[in-house]
């Protein structure tokens, strides 16, 4: 019994530090457009990006049933404990690698390739539920292209209604209006990126036998909520300069267009309980917003080195978690 609450409340901590992780790793999505127009200083947008990331993790909880159920069946997993420490774990140093360089990578994708590579180390390939993997992966490759795809239609509308308006006064007033666009991508970052270790967390009750149920506790809820607020207050500066700047110069139009994009691929995907990269679909959504405005003015060489890192995370990550379980279980 000490053994499980042992590995249990290990896997809590980890989760929690993978939720600050993904916090200050992501914080970028929510605030880089609206620091790189200067529609908010980088303290104002960190600190309201916090705040809107711990509302939003309050809100919806679909996506950690998604994340606890779809992958692997938490009910009959083998050495399901080490399965679930390993994932965190691997998932931790791709997100600190990936933070270290500034690339812009996906906790996504790190979590759920970390989850499938431990329990196949554990069980062989059988033990995947492949309907459930299938349909998560399916949507973590078509959302880039669909917040492309609405990233180039929502900017297209709105150069075509603001093409006669006086440039500077409607510069200024869609720098107000990124405030309102910026606090919606923060919220909806909150909706999708937490809930992620609210499952992981689930999972590990459930492992052990402290939990019977695929919906998160309150206090697993209040805890990875905070984790992510406080590691978005943190802020992650590197990605900033990345998604904000080397992507396209943005504009505040261009911002604001990108920030609707996004958060409305996202809240979409929250509501099908679908857990998807907000780094893909805020950066797909620049790009689109780049296309629609000038594609000669986008950075294609960054947003290519993007691609490359999205592609290999997912394998990567359960290769890493799938070494990561073998040698715990030297020790575990």
């Amino acid at each position: 019994m000490e053994y499980l609450m042992f590995i249990t409340v290990a896997i809590i901590i980890f989760s929690l530090v993978f939720d600050f992780i993904n916090g200050f790793h992501d914080t970028a999505n929510a605030v880089a457009t609206a620091v790189s127009t200067r529609a908010l200083s980088p303290r104002h947008a960190i600190f309201l990006a916090a705040i809107m990331n711990f509302i939003g993790a309050l809100t919806f909880t679909g996506v950690a049933s998604t994340i606890t159920k779809e992958i692997v069946n938490p009910f009959h997993l083998e050495n399901g404990l080490t399965v679930v420490l390993a994932a965190i774990l691997a998932a931790i140093i791709w997100n600190l690698v990936t933070w270290y360089y500034g690339i812009p990578s996906s906790s996504s994708h790190a979590l759920i390739g970390a989850i499938a590579g431990a329990a196949i180390a554990s069980a062989g390939f059988g033990v995947l539920h492949y309907q459930g993997f299938t349909k998560i992966v399916l949507v973590l490759l078509l959302s880039p292209v669909i917040a492309f795809t609405v990233g180039y239609i929502m900017y297209s509308i709105v150069k075509h209604v603001f093409k006669n308006a006086n440039l500077a006064r409607t510069n200024r007033n869609f720098r107000y209006f990124q405030i309102f666009t910026a606090s919606l991508q923060s919220f909806s970052h909150g909706t999708n990126d937490a809930q992620k270790s609210m499952g992981i967390i689930t999972m590990a009750l459930i492992v052990s036998g402290m939990q019977t149920s695929v919906e998160p506790a309150l206090w697993v809820k209040i805890s990875c909520a905070a984790a992510m607020g406080l590691g978005t207050a943190v802020g992650g500066w590197k990605i900033i300069k990345t998604v904000g700047g080397n992507i396209m110069k943005i504009r505040p139009a261009n911002g604001a267009a990108a920030d609707l994009s996004s958060a409305l691929t996202i809240f979409v995907a929250s509501s099908l309980h679908f857990p998807l990269s907000t780094t893909h679909v805020v950066s797909s959504s620049i790009l689109g917003v780049g296309s629609a405005n000038r594609i000669k003015g986008v950075h294609w060489n960054t947003a290519k080195r993007m691609i490359v890192t999205w592609v290999i995370t997912l394998p990567i990550s359960a290769v890493l978690a799938g070494l990561i379980y073998f040698i715990l279980n030297l020790f575990i």
